[in-house]
């Protein structure tokens, strides 16, 4: 008589994640924990740092925690030890997202909404900024991921978000792959680890036929392939990731953010970031695209209304609300 298979060993239940949001005022930081919330998790903005643990063992769903200098009882020190000691714990994926904004840009916002600064409640907006760029240093300096929200349209950061904390975001050999095309005009991506130029090719802004168009329609293609050096060109792009991507895994590094530019935006470096995005899907990695310049044009189209980090920035310990939000100017 035939022995009974013992059952197959059920399979581990992947860590929870927990995302520990932080940034300075009028950076993103809400519009981050918006696009977790709708992600799935369970967002919580500034409780007291004493209860971060607490709410983390409280719960089961993957859960966004958003700390800053308005949390109570509040210290760069303190948070990091917290994170130092949650990571230790095999059952949770702890990140640390900061989202920052050059000086001038964040002073323009809240020059633009005529909200007070959260830490200069009495004082110049400039000296609220400068006194938050300090005290949050150490957690700027260790964050697993840093958002510069400069140059970054609302959509393209929602897109970044959902890229590195949606349902895909474990696949690709434990590194997620941003792919970003940018105009060389509008500044160089901040978060781009590696850059690449296409403003060699040939150019479809020349021909008033393609000039509408984007990189993403198939007469774009056509004509940006047709340049010779074209597929030497990507051939060339890809073998050099091949080579960096997987060196970038085996150092632990969890995100990588490869940019390619043109003259607009809007061609060239379209159409090579869905082209190598392609080539690296095949190769088994989780990619995202961005195309900064196309998103910017679709938000002008737009409306935008204020954003929300300084509109909000009066709200302590508030549970975000669990509806689906429509999509905000994140400053």
């Amino acid at each position: 008589m035939t022995a009974a298979k013992a059952p197959a060993a059920a399979k581990a239940a992947p860590p929870r994640r927990v995302v520990l949001v932080s940034g300075l005022s009028g950076a993103g930081k809400t519009s981050i924990l918006h696009a977790l919330e709708d992600l799935g998790f369970e967002a919580v903005d500034n409780p007291p740092l004493a209860m971060v643990a607490d709410l983390i063992a409280q719960g089961e769903r993957p859960l966004a925690i958003g700390v800053d200098a308005r949390t109570s009882g509040f210290r760069a020190e303190a948070v990091l030890r917290t994170i130092d000691r949650l990571k230790r714990n095999p059952g949770l994926r702890i990140d640390l997202v900061f989202a920052a904004a050059d000086e001038a840009i964040l002073l323009r916002r809240y020059t633009e909404t005529r909200r007070r600064h959260p830490l200069a409640p009495e004082a110049r907006v400039s000296d609220g900024i400068a006194a938050e760029i300090a005290l949050l240093a150490p957690l700027r300096a260790s964050a697993d991921l840093l958002i510069d929200t400069s140059d970054l349209p609302p959509g393209a950061l929602r897109a970044l978000i959902e890229a590195r904390f949606g349902a895909g975001a474990d696949q690709g050999r434990g590194l997620v792959v941003s792919l970003m095309s940018f105009a060389y005009p509008a500044g160089l991506p901040r978060e781009a680890d590696l850059v690449f130029d296409a403003r060699f090719l040939r150019n479809p802004h020349y021909d008033p036929a393609l000039r509408p168009l984007t990189g993403l329609d198939p007469a774009v293609k056509a004509y940006i392939e047709a340049d010779p050096d074209h597929a030497t060109y990507l051939r060339q792009v890809t073998a050099m990731l091949a080579l960096l991507l997987p060196r970038f895994v085996a150092e632990g590094k969890k995100y990588a953010t490869i940019a390619i530019g043109c003259t607009g935006g809007r061609h060239r470096s379209v159409h090579l970031i869905e082209r190598i995005a392609g080539h690296l899907q095949e190769q088994g990695w989780g990619v995202t695209r961005i195309h900064r310049e196309l998103a910017r044009a679709d938000a002008a189209g737009r409306r935008a209304p204020m954003p929300d980090d300084i509109t909000g920035a009066g709200a302590e310990s508030a549970a975000l609300s669990r509806r689906r939000r429509p999509e905000r100017n994140h400053g």
